[in-house]
């Protein structure tokens, strides 16, 4: 059998994880292409001097990641775009990581949503602002009507912030922000029910609306300032 020059031999160290190295490495360097098919099990085994099993556990995994997928009687081939399984793998990751903090997530929030915005500045159409603006005015309804409501603001807030998402027209730059706003949704909504609770609600309105506004003017110089007014921090660890 005829050896394929882009894979190497592995040692016997973590063999599956040196196997999904190598087929990671191939399509970085374009050996590999989105639509290709790959080798065949055997093929594979050959090639990197490993078992047919562990070749099989390689692809399981990659194909569990959205990496690969596996077309009956065809064989198995590289992935063409972008799947949202390949998300889930980052998320349990940065969960489970002993080294994460509050002010770890901080930052990765707010380098996302300046981005965020910044992306959609560029790129806004007067019907987005518009719809931005109806929801700008949902987000204020349901914030006066008080403590006994403020899952229903939270999650307008939730919405306001998904259609500026949705403006940079960024499927990929869309998918990392929805994974960093599902990992700080405990703080955004606490942030959301302070600002209820202690009769702040305007306020929190108001530093949205200043948001909106510079969205509209494509004032990116104050973007940084205005994402991290939304957070009132120095008012949720004044309650702690």
């Amino acid at each position: 059998m005829e050896k394929i020059s882009y894979l190497k031999k592995v040692n016997n160290v973590s063999v599956v994880q040196q196997v999904i190295d190598n087929l990671t490495e191939a399509m970085l360097n374009r050996q590999l292409r989105p639509g290709d098919k790959i080798p065949t099990e055997a093929e594979l085994a050959e090639s990197m001097g490993v078992g047919r099993n562990s070749i099989r556990e390689a692809v399981k995994i990659l194909v569990y990641l959205g990496v690969l997928e596996i077309r009956r009687a065809e064989g198995t081939f590289v992935c063409d775009g972008f799947s949202e399984s390949m998300i889930d793998p980052m998320i349990y990751g940065i969960i489970l990581d002993k080294e994460d903090s509050y002010e770890n997530l901080m930052e990765l929030r707010e380098m996302m949503e300046v981005g965020v915005m910044q992306l959609a500045m560029k790129k806004v159409t007067q019907k987005e602002l518009d719809v931005l603006k109806n929801k700008l005015e949902d987000m204020h309804k349901e914030i006066h009507k008080g403590p006994d409501n403020v899952e229903n603001a939270f999650w307008a807030d939730n919405e306001f912030h998904d259609i500026i998402s949705d403006m940079g027209q960024n499927p990929l730059v869309d998918k990392i922000n929805q994974v960093v706003r599902t990992l700080t949704h405990a703080m955004r909504l606490e942030t959301v029910r302070t600002m209820i609770e202690t009769g702040e609600g305007e306020e929190l309105y108001k530093a949205h609306e200043n948001i909106y506004r510079m969205i509209a003017d494509k004032d990116m110089e104050q973007m940084d300032k205005a994402v991290k007014a939304t957070y009132f921090t120095d008012k949720l660890n004044s309650d702690k």
